[in-house]
């Protein structure tokens, strides 16, 4: 009895701990000779919204497509929700709940609006690539659809071509698409690239409604955005992450200074 007791009370007062939504375990990757990657390691929490800031050249985009699949990795562990994730696909991926976007516009110019986010929206329903199936029927991704419109501030051009929004409108619709499937965590890369202050203001935003309740790893140049968004900051210079705080303390932070935020005084 007693030794049931001692191991119930061992379970309860060591619950198992949720693991990180996204880790990175002395990531490294080379290109021949040149180490891009050079052991990068960072956890970031269920939730969390993280902003990547770093020179050029530090390494951003490269563990952008580490995490998404794009790249595999020279050594080291990707994790997603505690599942190693290195070397799979990047709709392998997908499926397993990450999305992202990228620093070029991926949209269908010839397709609505509509007509873009309905089919990030279908695979998450369950719908499977079939040439029986009319669209106007499926009530449930229609509805759906009209809803994210409305959540991306986009349902007044639903019947819009995507070729014929302006630029601050095509980004909206692929952070649309980006959402789309569910997916738990996003990854945006410089989603506010080529915007004015005004258009920047209401993208920060938009990014914070849409992405609330999911975990947020975005790259970005602009300070404005990165300290008006993020929870926290990791800073990466020459592969490496060389802090991983709050917004105030990684501003606070020497080797930041020097790296980094010294040489943005203009941004």
């Amino acid at each position: 009895m007693s030794a049931v007791m001692t191991e119930n009370t061992r379970a309860v007062a060591h619950p198992e701990a949720t693991p990180p939504a996204v880790e990175l375990r002395d990531l490294r990757k080379s290109f021949g000779r040149t180490d891009i990657i050079r052991g990068a390691n960072l956890s970031v929490a269920a939730g969390e919204r993280v902003a990547i800031i770093g020179p050029n050249g530090a390494g951003k985009s490269t563990l952008f497509n580490l995490i998404s699949g794009r790249l595999v990795p020279s050594s080291g562990e990707i994790r997603l929700h505690g599942k190693r994730i290195e070397g799979r696909a990047p709709y392998e991926i997908n499926r397993m709940g990450l999305a992202r976007s990228f620093q070029i516009t991926n949209i269908f110019p010839k397709l609505s609006v509509f007509e873009n986010l309905r089919c990030g929206v279908l695979w998450s329903l369950g719908y499977r690539y079939t040439f029986l199936r009319f669209l106007s029927g499926l009530h449930d991704a229609n509805a759906r659809t009209e809803q994210l419109a409305e959540r991306i501030g986009l349902a007044g051009k639903r019947d819009v071509l995507a070729a014929n929004l302006t630029y601050a409108e095509q980004r909206a619709l692929e952070i649309g698409i980006t959402i789309a499937g569910g997916a738990d965590v996003v990854l945006l890369d410089e989603p506010t690239a080529g915007m004015s202050r005004s258009e920047t203001r209401h993208f920060i935003d938009l990014i914070r409604e849409v992405t609330t309740g999911k975990t947020l790893l975005t790259v970005e140049h602009d300070m404005g955005v990165v300290f008006g968004l993020a929870d926290k900051i990791a800073v990466v210079v020459y592969g490496e992450v060389i802090a991983f705080d709050t917004p105030e303390a990684v501003r606070a932070n020497p080797k930041v200074q020097e790296a980094y935020l010294g040489t943005a005084g203009g941004h």
